[in-house]
C-alpha cells in the first residue's frame, strides 16, 4: 500500500472522480476492484491501530462509500471477526450491491438503526457518506452519526468522515468524529483545513495503486507545505556578511494600550535573523520597547508626518500590530502605503484596509495580508460564517481582490499567491495557539524573512510553517495549557539554526 501523498498534493472531489475514471479507463482497473482495494486498506489500518476488535460495527450508506464498508465487513468476517453491519435505506449502485453480496456470503449480520440500537463494544467503521455530499445532512444519517459519536468507541472513517464537505472542510450539520481517516486515490483538501482538522484524526493516504503518471493529467487544487523543504530557501550567509545585507524591518503600530503587539512583532523580526529592526509607535511605548529588547530602534511618533521621514530606512514594513483604528492609526497606515515598500499587513492594518477610506485603490502586489476569519470577513464584506463555510474560496477571493499574498489563519492555515499556484496548506499547529499575540509574532516572522531576501510568497510559506512548528515543539515540551506567543521565539530560532547547520 502507498501511504505517501504524491508531492503532498490535494484535490477537489471532482478531480478525484476524474482520477478514478482515468484509472478505470487507462489502467483497465474495474471499479469493483478499486472498491476491494479500499476495503482492504481500511481493514489493514484498523487492525494495525487497534488490534483485532471484539466486534466490528460497520455503518454503510447506499452509495459507493457504503460499498467500501461492505467490503470491510466481508474481509473482517473472513478473519473470524464478529461484524455488525448497520445499513441505511436506499437503492445500491451495481458495485455497492456486489460488495454487499460479498458481505452476505461471508455471513455478516445486517441491522437497521432503531431507538434501541446501542454501540457498546469494539470498533466503528464509518462508511455512511463519501465525497459526493454537498447539501445539508438528512435523516437517518443524522441519527447514525450521533450514535457513532456518542458511543465513545474508536472510529475509522472510510475516505472522509461522514458529514464533512471534502472540498471546503466545513461540516454539513452533524459530522463523524474519527480517530483515523483512510483516504483514497487523491487526498481531499477538505481533510486538512477548517472542521476537517478537528474531525479526521490521523489521516492516512492510500493511492489504491493508481499509476503515478495519471496524476500528471489532473491539476492539484492545493498542496501541503513542508517545513524542511522551505527551510532550504533561507539565504546562506558568508563570513563577511554585515547587518544591512540582512535587511531592516520596521514595525508600525502600538496605539495607546497596545504597545505589546508591536514589541512582539519586532522581537520576532530579530529572532528570525533580520539585520536591523525598528518600531514606530506611540511615544509612551518607547521605554517598554527598549527595556524588553534594546537591540530594537524605538521611535515615538505622534502623527503620520513624523513617521514619513523614518520610512526611508526600512526594506520591509509590518503594519498593524496594536495599531488601533484612531486618526493616528489611519495617518500611519496612509504613510506606510505611500512608501511603496514590501509590507506585511495584520490586525488593525487589515481593519483600516477593509474600511476603504484610507487606502482607496489598493495595489497589494508587494503586500502580505494575514487575516484571521473575522478580518477576512470584513475585507470581503461577508459574515464569518461565510468565510468558514469555504475557507479555500475565501482565501482565493482575498488574493484576487488585493493581488497580495494572502494567509488565512486558523486550523489548516491557507496561503494563496495567485499566479496559477495551488493554495498552500499548513499541516502544523495546534489548539494551544489560540491565544493573544500569535498573529503579531507571525507578522514579524514573515517580515524578518522578507528582510533577508526571501520573496513575499516564500517568506509567508516558511514563516507560517516555522511559526506553527515552533508551537508544536513548545506544546510538546511544556504542555498546551498556558502557551503564550513569545514562547515560540526560541523554538523558531532553534529550527532555523539547526537547518543552517544541517542537523534537522
Amino acid at each position: 500500500m502507498s501511504h505517501t501523498l504524491i508531492q503532498d498534493t490535494l484535490f477537489t472531489a471532482e478531480t478525484v472522480r476524474n482520477l478514478d475514471s482515468l484509472a478505470i479507463e487507462k489502467q483497465g482497473i474495474p471499479s469493483i476492484v478499486l472498491m476491494k482495494r479500499a476495503g482492504r486498506a481500511v481493514l489493514s489500518e484498523l487492525l494495525d491501530a487497534f488490534g483485532t476488535p471484539s466486534l466490528l460495527n460497520v455503518f454503510c450508506g447506499s452509495g459507493s462509500n457504503g460499498g467500501d464498508g461492505y467490503i470491510v465487513a466481508a474481509l473482517a468476517a473472513q478473519k473470524n471477526i464478529v461484524v455488525r453491519c448497520y445499513e441505511m435505506e436506499g437503492n445500491l449502485g451495481a458495485d455497492a450491491a456486489q460488495a454487499k453480496l460479498f458481505a452476505q456470503q461471508a455471513n455478516v449480520s445486517f441491522y437497521s438503526i432503531g431507538n434501541n440500537t446501542e454501540l457498546d463494544q469494539g470498533v466503528v467503521v464509518d462508511s455512511l457518506l463519501g465525497i459526493g455530499l454537498t447539501g445539508e445532512l438528512r435523516q437517518p444519517y443524522i441519527d447514525a452519526i450521533e450514535l457513532i459519536n456518542g458511543s465513545g468507541l474508536p472510529v475509522v472513517a472510510v475516505d472522509i468522515p461522514s458529514g464533512l464537505n471534502s472540498d471546503t472542510g466545513a461540516a454539513l450539520g452533524a459530522v463523524v468524529q474519527a480517530d483515523i481517516t483512510v483516504t483514497f486515490i487523491g487526498a481531499k483538501q477538505g481533510l486538512f483545513s477548517g472542521r476537517g482538522i478537528a474531525v479526521c484524526g490521523e489521516v492516512i493516504y492510500d493511492s489504491l495503486d493508481i499509476d503515478e503518471e495519471l496524476f500528471t493529467q489532473v491539476d492539484a487544487s492545493a498542496e501541503l507545505m513542508d517545513l524542511f523543504d522551505l527551510l532550504e530557501e533561507i539565504p546562506a550567509t558568508s563570513e563577511d556578511t554585515y547587518k544591512t545585507q540582512r535587511g531592516h524591518s520596521m514595525v508600525v503600530g502600538g496605539d495607546h494600550g497596545f504597545g505589546g503587539a508591536a514589541i512582539m512583532a519586532a522581537e520576532a523580526c530579530l529572532k528570525v535573523g533580520a539585520g536591523m529592526v525598528s518600531v514606530a509607535t506611540r511615544p509612551e511605548h518607547v521605554a517598554a520597547v527598549l527595556a524588553r529588547q534594546p537591540e530594537v530602534m524605538a521611535c515615538g511618533v505622534t502623527s503620520g508626518q513624523q513617521l514619513e521621514p523614518l520610512l526611508d530606512r526600512p526594506s520591509v514594513l509590518v503594519v498593524g500590530p496594536g495599531l488601533g483604528i484612531s486618526s493616528w492609526s489611519e495617518q500611519l497606515m496612509q504613510k506606510a502605503v505611500a512608501a511603496d515598500l514590501p509590507m506585511v499587513i495584520d490586525a488593525d492594518g487589515l481593519n483600516i484596509l477593509a474600511q476603504g477610506r484610507v487606502v482607496t485603490k489598493p495595489d497589494g502586489s508587494r503586500w502580505v495580508l494575514t487575516p484571521h476569519v473575522g478580518e477576512a470577513a470584513r475585507l470581503l464584506g461577508v459574515t464569518v460564517a461565510e468565510i468558514q463555510a469555504d475557507r479555500f474560496a475565501a482565501v482565493t477571493q482575498l488574493q484576487e481582490k488585493y493581488h497580495a499574498v494572502v494567509l488565512l489563519k486558523g486550523p489548516g492555515t491557507l496561503i494563496s499567491s495567485g499566479q496559477g499556484e495551488p493554495i498552500k496548506v499548513c499541516p502544523y499547529g495546534n489548539p494551544a495557539m489560540a491565544t493573544a499575540g500569535m498573529g503579531d509574532i507571525l507578522s514579524g516572522v514573515i517580515a524578518g524573512l522578507i528582510a533577508q531576501g526571501l520573496s513575499p510568497q516564500k517568506a509567508t510559506e516558511l514563516g507560517c510553517c516555522l511559526h506553527s512548528s515552533a508551537a508544536d515543539m513548545a506544546a510538546a515540551e511544556n504542555g498546551s495549557r498556558g502557551l503564550v506567543a513569545s514562547d515560540l521565539l526560541p523554538y523558531m530560532r532553534k529550527l532555523l539554526n539547526n537547518a543552517e547547520q544541517g542537523s534537522l
